[in-house]
């Protein structure tokens, strides 16, 4: 059967992550996904390569798309772009505001030409504000939305970056996906293409929910003393340990944190996590704990409760060194406690769990061989998500699409010859 997107042509001009990842997902999807990108390659081509052109990167983000090279600055690939448009559903672009105007690929000049166009625009700020010019990456969006000082990972007096996954790139292109498939939803009812503009900085402001949210009862004294404090610390030169320390002063933490965490076990770690009083109550009783979170008149800031959250979490932490992970997996379970092993990724690969859910596939590249990664990251009972191919080597299909195009074998070597194409 069809992917749900199958007939929906994508003209991707993206690189590195958030728009790959998005192009990706719609390929999945069944969408036909074309690639555009330098005659050299795009940059996640060239980081680590193994082989010339080749990137781990590069292949998990790139799976079932064409590549069509073009020399975007020439006026050759502004013709050939044309042509792509003319018929295409969507495109999708991630660069700075400007360059999408230089290079001749801009919403208002491409929807002249198709007024059906889906245009997902993708920037690290915005088109509008004081910063909106400025380049990003996800660092950047970390640091200034307050996701990395809420990680609180301080090494040596300075604050790490959220190194496990690039959190802002991630969820922006899932934003554009989804995005993309309201947008041939509402064509569908109206027939009208439209604009879709994302942003590392709404997508990493997104994800936080519950800490980007301020009311006003409760929030609007300790704001006011936080701001005051981080001001002038600040031009005090105060280390951010200190700083950090006063965060969590206005952001404190319930102490005695046993229920949602990981523990050292008697051979390895493991993840508990209770997120409901009976859940918690739970724990406790299988541990043989009390907590005083549950009786009369608790006050998580007294200096008492503090105290003995401490010692609570010291006795958590030895009961939970002597048993093995298997061994506290087998209680868990069995009492209906969330739980689950500390793995690496690359443990996953011949996980039942995972294959049992077809999140493994293997395909096979046109110049490196087999690959596995994961697979489609929903499923759909009537229109199934398929990985269809690995991703394509630089300009493996520019006579195919160009070709479709209208260009003769004599045209395509042209432009070859040119450097318009690869």
């Amino acid at each position: 059967m069809p992917g749900p997107l199958a007939g929906i042509k994508v003209v991707e001009f993206s690189q590195i992550i958030a728009g790959p990842f998005a192009g990706m997902l719609l390929a999945d999807m069944g969408a036909d996904v074309i690639k555009i990108e330098p005659p050299h390659g795009e940059p996640w081509r060239l980081n680590m390569q193994f082989i010339p052109l080749e990137s781990r990167t590069f292949i998990s983000l790139n799976r079932g798309k064409r590549s069509l090279p073009l020399d975007l600055t020439r006026p050759e690939a502004t013709e050939v772009v044309d042509r792509l448009v003319a018929d295409a559903d969507v495109v999708i672009v991630n660069y700075r505001p400007d360059v999408s105007r230089k290079l001749r690929i801009d919403y208002e000049r491409l929807s002249k030409i198709n007024p059906r166009l889906i245009y997902c625009d993708n920037t690290a700020f915005g088109r509008r504000g004081p910063h909106s010019q400025r380049p990003g990456y996800d660092i950047i969006a970390q640091a200034i939305t307050g996701l990395m000082a809420s990680e609180g990972k301080i090494v040596d007096g300075v604050l790490q970056y959220i190194v496990s996954t690039p959190i802002a790139d991630f969820a922006t292109g899932l934003a554009m996906a989804w995005g993309i498939c309201a947008a041939l939803y509402v064509r569908e009812r109206t027939g009208k293409g439209q604009k879709i503009e994302t942003t590392l900085l709404a997508s990493a402001l997104g994800v936080q929910t519950s800490r980007f949210t301020w009311i006003e009862a409760i929030d609007a004294e300790p704001y006011r003393q936080f701001m005051a404090d981080l001001e002038r610390m600040r031009a005090e030169g105060r280390p951010f340990e200190e700083v950090y320390a006063r965060y969590l002063e206005f952001r404190p933490r319930p102490p005695g944190n046993i229920y949602y965490r990981t523990y050292q076990t008697k051979d390895s770690v493991i993840a508990v996590g209770c997120l409901s009083d009976p859940l918690r109550k739970r724990l406790l009783q299988l541990l043989g704990l009390h907590d005083i979170r549950f009786d009369p008149g608790y006050d998580p800031q007294s200096p008492e409760a503090i105290e003995f959250g401490k010692e609570l979490t010291r006795q958590a932490e030895a009961i939970f060194r002597q048993r093995t992970t298997a061994e506290w997996l087998r209680i868990l379970d069995e009492a209906g406690i969330p739980a689950g092993p500390v793995r690496f990724t690359e443990e996953l690969f011949e996980d039942e769990q995972v294959i049992a859910n077809n999140l493994v596939v293997e395909l096979e590249h046109s110049v490196i061989g087999r690959i596995k990664m994961v697979g489609p990251i929903i499923n759909m009972s009537e229109t199934p998500l398929e990985a269809r191919s690995a991703s394509p080597a630089l300009g493996e299909h520019t006579d195919e699409v160009l070709s479709a195009l209208g260009y003769s074998p004599a045209q395509v070597e042209e432009l070859r010859k040119r450097g318009v194409t690869r």
